[in-house]
């Protein structure tokens, strides 16, 4: 496994020079995962992202981003030689944006919560739907480009990053003690949701987009806390990992995929890419000390209260008096619902690599990758 993960996580080390790629600029859209510090502006000391030990890793200070440093987010835009995106609720001219922007909103779901309102289930976190970061990305599209031509010329050069959404759809009825059954109901409206925005996209200039599928949901350390009284046969006896749940993110991601595969026979001149995010972080569980990872490997760093995966609800992370473990590049969970860095940055770098379909350097033919490292088998960053 050792020298798989050195192949497998590679383009971890792919870097491109600011300009040379065909890249120019990101607008990303999703939810917590992907959130670079709306939220935060949003709901203000509220937000539990904006107190450490959130973002103590690489920024030193919480920034909004729902994890002790960077976000997967991150790192592909640095590969790209691009900056971090900055959030579009901080406000900004065009040249803010001009290398994109952050639509996400933690909390945020594909579907409207009119959806969910009328079937009883409340949103916990936010009304900031998939379909209102769209019309944020419509307001701000003309201060970017003055014209028809002028638009079409800079939007061909852009990466549209559609997701990760879609978790909320699901964990706000689980969290509400929702039967599986229920929820699975609102699968095929969630993924159409995501459909949906992609075509608008597509319709208001769009040429590259990414659209990240589910995470695998039974892996998570909150649900794994939420549903510890499961009978033994229903966890994967490599992982840890609860089935049901993961056979959920599946049945999310095929269809997910045969929508996508929809709209690329809609829409040839359109590269959609899917970025399998459930096997990059599979690899992780299946083989965690391959990558650096510490027992008990699906716990927590953050808010942590013992035990395999035992989450403390009191004192939660970003609480005054939260416990964190001494070394979050040792862990691959942050707060039960959020990755750390460390595993963000081994996730980047296979959707960088092996799990985007098609690749991402193949839908960007004229990118100059320089190869400044790769991962060992301990999952360390060693230089070329």
């Amino acid at each position: 496994m050792a020298a798989a993960a050195a192949f497998i996580f590679f383009a971890l080390s792919l870097h491109a020079e600011l300009g040379v790629g065909c890249y120019t600029s990101i607008f990303s859209f999703g939810a917590s995962v992907v959130d670079t510090g709306n939220s935060l502006i949003h709901t203000g000391y509220s937000c539990p992202a904006g107190r450490l030990p959130y973002g103590e890793t690489f920024f030193h200070r919480p920034t909004g981003r729902f994890s002790d440093g960077r976000l997967i987010i991150d790192f592909i835009a640095q590969a790209m030689g691009l900056p971090l995106l900055k959030p579009y609720l901080g406000g900004g001219g065009a040249d803010d944006f001009r290398h994109g922007a952050n639509f996400a909103v933690a909390g945020a779901t594909a579907l409207d919560v009119d959806y969910f309102l009328s079937r009883g289930i409340e949103n916990l976190f936010s009304n900031n739907s998939l379909s209102v970061q769209l019309h944020w990305f419509e307001q701000l599209l003309p201060s970017l480009c003055s014209s028809a031509s002028h638009c079409a010329a800079f939007l061909s050069n852009a990466l549209f990053s559609v997701g990760q959404i879609g978790a909320n759809d699901y964990n706000n009825p689980f969290f509400q003690n929702r039967s599986a059954g229920e929820i699975a109901t609102f699968v095929p409206d969630v993924v159409s949701a995501i459909g949906s925005a992609i075509e608008k996209l597509i319709e208001m200039g769009a040429r590259t987009m990414v659209v990240p599928g589910s995470f695998p949901m039974g892996c998570c350390a909150s649900y794994l806390n939420m549903f510890q009284g499961e009978k033994q046969d229903s966890y994967d006896p490599q992982t840890g990992c609860i089935n049901w749940l993961n056979d959920f993110a599946i049945r999310h991601n095929r269809l997910l995929v045969s929508e996508l595969q929809r709209l690329r026979h809609r829409h040839p001149e359109v590269a959609i890419m899917y970025a399998d995010v459930y096997h990059a972080a599979m690899a992780i569980y299946a083989s965690p000390h391959d990558f650096g990872f510490e027992e008990p490997v699906l716990a927590a760093c953050c808010g942590y209260d013992g035990g395999a995966y035992g989450l403390n609800a009191t004192v939660p992370c970003g609480s005054e008096g939260n416990s964190v473990c001494s070394d979050p590049s040792k862990k691959i969970w942050w707060d039960g619902l959020h990755t750390t860095e460390a595993a963000n940055q081994i996730i980047a770098g296979g959707l960088l690599g092996p799990y985007t379909f098609p690749p991402i350097i193949q839908a960007c033919p004229d990118v100059n990758w320089v190869v400044v490292g790769f991962l060992d088998g301990d999952g360390h960053m060693a230089s070329a």
